[in-house]
């Protein structure tokens, strides 16, 4: 199971390095179909790993200024984001398996077809708001992509990016250093809740694999990220998308 975790959690790390994203909608599936991990497990296994990534990209990136003259994106985001980890904690421990399983089975058909959109649509603002509809708008989608972090264990870059992008008119490689802001806090309270409903310890008990995918999560990255440019990554979002389908479908719908 070592070096299941370390290969595994490397090649996803370099997958996702290579598109700019950390890989956690992927994890999920090897967590559960690879390590046989059961789902709530490895939805908290996913979401220790994906702050831990989350933090060495902003270690990595440093204090960016973009996120100092963008407070305001910030924390309306943010604000929606922390309600939304805070209730899809309480829903994941509550809920019965086959609910959860269900559940994400759509949401990770949904992250397949948001890879899809990132393809074939060309991200840019289109939407011209009153600062008050913005807000609004903003604490909704953060609610929503709060949501989804808690319940995949994701840091939700791919749907944050093009919310920032769309509903901001900020540049996408300034909404990239924004969405890891926004996702570190969002993680903290999905794990707090986790922890404080009894369930985060639990994950001691895959001490090993914690230990090797985050060691493997941060050498693939870095390689991806090295790797970065050369590659098409389109090519990369359009097969992993594909992955993402046949392994949602696998792995959730028939349990």
């Amino acid at each position: 199971m070592k070096i299941k975790s370390f290969f595994g959690s490397s090649i996803i790390g370099i997958l996702g390095g290579l598109i700019g994203l950390g890989g956690a909608e992927f994890r999920l599936p090897f967590l559960v179909g690879i390590l046989k991990i059961d789902t709530l497990h490895a939805i908290i296994i996913n979401l220790s790993i994906s702050l831990v990534t989350v933090l060495f990209a902003l270690l990595f990136r440093g204090v960016d200024a973009n996120i100092v003259s963008h407070t305001d994106i910030v924390l309306n985001l943010l604000s929606g984001t922390l309600i939304g980890a805070y209730i899809g904690v309480s829903y994941a421990t509550k809920i019965n398996k086959e609910t959860l399983h269900t559940l994400i089975f759509y949401l990770l058909i949904f992250l397949s077809l948001v890879l899809f959109s990132h393809t074939f649509l060309e991200i840019k603002n289109v939407i011209s708001l009153q600062t008050l509809s913005q807000a609004v708008l903003g604490l909704i989608a953060g609610v929503g992509i709060g949501l989804v972090s808690s319940l995949l264990g994701v840091a939700g870059g791919e749907l944050l990016i093009p919310t920032i992008v769309l509903l901001y008119g900020v540049d996408i490689k300034t909404a990239g250093t924004l969405s890891l802001a926004i996702s570190l806090p969002t993680l903290l309270v999905g794990l707090y809740r986790y922890h404080k409903n009894g369930r985060f310890l639990e994950i001691l008990n895959f001490r090993d694999v914690l230990i090797f995918m985050f060691i493997g999560s941060i050498v693939g990255a870095f390689i991806g990220a090295m790797l970065f440019g050369e590659v098409n990554a389109s090519i990369i979002e359009i097969l992993l998308a594909v992955i993402l389908l046949i392994s949602a479908y696998k792995l959730f719908k028939k349990k």
